[in-house]
């Protein structure tokens, strides 16, 4: 007996597919990219665009499509760290669904050098799982003294807009993963 099954591809459109069995079903939307199970929830973050400055809601499940800015079309790129300001921190912070790891850092400092490879490597490996953000000191000095910074470079992990955990000095890659609660 052949039942009827609605299933939605990926883009939104509807197509009604006939199977002869639920387990045929099943195997169907496997090999369509399709899931058996509930949609997850969307893991939405707000971020600015480096190009026109505009801010941008971007789910992170979504990151494999490539997503743009609404205002000037540019990428926005997740798998290297971000810049932050005083005027987009707080709503990025308090928005993000996933973990934060803040780096707050100067140009001039040779330790910030040092640990810049290593925040690359980590936000490339991590895209999507974790949101990585950079501070200048020099240019925003007042979250450097609302998170009372004393030395830097010094890495700071939110969860749900609230500090979790915090680290000062050039750190290991164990430890970036430990901050953010993925080890």
């Amino acid at each position: 007996m052949l039942t009827t099954r609605a299933l939605k591809n990926q883009t939104q459109r509807s197509r009604w597919l006939f199977f002869v069995s639920a387990r045929e079903a099943r195997a169907k939307m496997i090999v369509y990219g399709m899931s058996s199970s509930a949609p997850s929830a969307p893991r939405p973050v707000t971020v600015r665009c480096p190009f026109c400055s505009r801010l941008n809601r971007v789910d992170l499940d979504r990151l494999a499509d490539g997503p743009r800015c609404a205002e000037c079309s540019r990428p926005l790129r997740f798998d290297r760290p971000l810049h932050a300001t005083e005027a987009d921190f707080d709503e990025t912070i308090r928005t993000a669904s996933v973990p934060v790891l803040v780096d707050f850092y100067a140009d001039w400092c040779g330790p910030c050098k040092v640990m810049a490879p290593l925040l690359d490597d980590f936000a490339q490996a991590r895209a999507g799982e974790v949101l990585v953000l950079k501070v200048d000191t020099d240019r925003n000095p007042s979250l450097a003294i609302r998170y009372q910074v004393r030395g830097i470079p010094t890495m700071i992990a939110f969860r749900e807009g609230r500090e979790t955990q915090r680290a000062s000095g050039v750190t290991q890659r164990g430890l970036l993963d430990s901050l953010v609660g993925l080890t």
